[in-house]
């Protein structure tokens, strides 16, 4: 038994993922009013429409109670008027006809109006995520970020198809209800309306929980969708060491946990309503019981008024009851909403200055001066680099792993920004430049390429998508890659599912060099490019290289040193500092770290 649970333990310790916070603050109206504000487009359109059709449906509704009461008891059947009688009936057949045509064009009319909010809200949070730095997805999962898009999102569809709506209406008609069983018996009234302030006094404690359970739903949910992403993503590694076993029961206990979050959350939903069909009840008991006494004592009430007082009573409580919904609503759009406005305030790290330059044909000089860059403000990934890289020129970074060579390709497309020192291109700062015009020169090839679902032609086209059939064709030929294409079911036009599992790593890293070259940027980045790539396969592409390089500043990140032998300058990194460049004969001549580097991998190959 220990032995298992142990063996559980560490299951649990092997799949870890960062979870969100619960995020726990008093209710914020104004953060509701900023939700609110997402259907101020639609307020001169959809909104008005819709709240005139609930005006109508309300006043139908506090009217027909009268009617059937006061008129048709008090008058009609006590004074057998037969024509008041029949008149009464067809206006009310007719109010009722009135009331459900306005029924059916609220409900079209609320429904399109959710559906457009809905749609802009993640809209906006999808292009807001769209634009944050690095940084904010090296410290998230895919599966948080996919909870906060479409999960939180989705949870305000009721809330803003029905919700909203039914606020203003249930409102509207307490108002009207209240003012009339006033104006019908002040004394009933009172009596009856004692026990509100008890209703409101039990509602209000509730409403911390609610709002914290939803956000433990929303939290529980975000675990989910990561061990799920992960598992999936994961699943040959998972199945090729076995651990199936070990991954099922870790999501078993994931899952365990997001379905004790929800039946906690709903057990709490599900508090409000019984409580007001209790209040329901104690209210019915106090009008039979008074409404009784006031009718056959000194007759202040009349069978008919008494009727009415309790059809319109019924309504009372019918409203009060939806606004327990409708606040459960407005709890769990809180609990959404403080989950998806943390991640639209999120702001870039890497961000544009207001007269920030546009870079247009830049001819790719680099040149860092005393750069210093932490990815976590505690240990220095870089340390004081300075170096040159002339316009054209192929230059290479070398290194151990961690020794800065990734981070120096980062600081050039201005995925990060220096902690301290510059990097310039062609003399300008890339601070002082707009982002898309310093990145769009720029292409960055890397070793784990990223195929989207799609055709080939579409995966080429991606970095430039007003390229030609013909021009894209021109480009995976210069690469070699168009006699793989030519041999796939469609060519071109073969379908590749998510991340390209039908292609080869080699096929895949071809694709993304023909990218590249389609691009036609001024600077290009390969980091680890060829380390998927077997020998062979790097040396019939040597010539497609050599292409792709030409007239271009040109980075190569590259463990495997002989795809490095010609390149014009080379920099061996170690720890953040440079400790060596030159040319490849230069660098040998030395016999330093990059000659006991080509010795040692020499010796590999030798052992291989």
């Amino acid at each position: 038994m220990s032995e298992k649970i142990e063996r559980k333990n560490n299951v649990n310790n092997r799949f870890h993922y960062s979870t969100d916070q619960v995020i726990d603050k008093p209710f914020n109206w104004k953060q509701m009013f900023r939700l609110f504000s997402y259907m101020k487009p639609y307020s001169k359109t959809l909104l008005p429409l819709a709240f005139l059709a609930v005006i109508i449906t309300t006043a139908i509704r506090l009217i027909v109670p009268i009617l059937i009461g006061v008129y048709t008891l008090d008058h009609a059947i006590a004074n057998k008027d037969t024509n008041l009688l029949v008149k009464l009936v067809v206006i009310i057949a007719v109010l009722y006809a009135i009331s459900y045509v306005a029924n059916v064009f609220r409900i079209r009319w609320m429904n399109q109006l959710g559906q457009n909010v809905i749609f802009d809200i993640r809209k906006h949070l999808f292009t807001h995520v769209q634009h944050l730095s690095h940084r904010f997805f090296d410290q998230r999962s895919a599966g948080s970020i996919l909870v906060r898009i479409m999960n939180d999102i989705n949870s305000l569809q009721e809330l803003f198809t029905n919700g909203v709506i039914n606020l203003f209406m249930d409102f509207l008609l307490l108002l009207g209800v209240f003012v009339i069983l006033f104006a019908l018996s002040p004394e009933l009234t009172l009596a009856i309306m004692v026990i509100l302030p008890i209703m409101f006094f039990i509602s209000t404690s509730l409403r911390k929980k609610i709002r914290r359970s939803w956000q433990m739903v929303r939290m529980k949910q975000a675990k989910l969708n990561s061990h799920l992403n992960e598992s999936i993503q994961g699943i040959r590694v998972t199945q090729s060491f076995t651990q199936e076993k070990e991954n099922m029961e870790f999501f078993d206990g994931v899952n365990t946990e997001t379905y004790e979050s929800w039946r906690d959350a709903t057990k709490k939903n599900a508090m409000f309503r019984p409580f007001v069909e209790m209040t329901n009840a104690v209210g019915t008991a106090i009008l039979l019981w008074y409404g009784a006494y006031l009718i056959t004592g000194p007759g202040h009430l009349s069978i008919g008024a008494f009727v009415s007082f309790a059809v319109y009573l019924g309504m009372f409580w019918e409203p009060i009851s939806r606004l327990g919904q409708v606040y459960n609503q407005l709890l769990m759009g809180m609990a959404s909403s403080e989950r998806i406005f943390e991640y639209l305030d999120e702001q870039p790290i890497v961000s544009e200055k207001e007269n920030a330059k546009k870079l247009t044909d830049i001819k790719g000089k680099i040149e860092f001066e005393h750069v210093e860059f932490s990815y976590d403000d505690k240990r220095k990934a870089l340390k004081s680099i300075s170096l040159t890289m002339e316009a054209g020129q192929t230059v290479a970074l070398v290194g151990h792993t961690g020794s800065g060579k990734t981070t120096i390709a980062n600081l050039i497309s201005r995925f990060y920004d220096a902690t301290s020192g510059s990097v310039k291109i062609d003399g300008i700062d890339v601070k002082d430049a707009k982002l898309d015009s310093v990145r769009s020169q720029i292409s960055v090839v890397l070793q784990d390429t990223f195929i989207f679902s799609g055709t080939i032609i579409e995966n080429i086209r991606f970095g430039r998508p007003d390229a030609t059939d013909q021009e894209v064709i021109e480009a995976a030929k210069a690469v070699g890659a168009n006699s793989f294409i030519e041999k796939l079911p469609n060519g071109y036009y073969t379908e590749v599912e998510e991340r390209g599992n039908i292609l080869s790593v080699g096929e895949r890293q071809l694709l993304s060099f023909a990218r590249a070259l389609l691009a036609d940027p001024k600077i290009l980045i390969l980091d680890e490019a060829t380390a998927s790539i077997d020998t062979e396969t790097e040396m019939n592409i040597q010539s497609a290289l050599r292409k792709l390089l030409k007239n271009r500043t040109a980075i190569i990140i590259a463990h495997r040193l002989s795809t490095i032998r010609e390149a014009d300058n080379i920099f061996v990194l170690d720890h953040g500092e440079i400790l060596e460049q030159g040319s490849h004969d230069q660098l040998m001549k030395l016999q330093g770290e990059y000659y006991q580097l080509v010795k040692a991998q020499f010796k590999m190959l030798e052992v291989g």
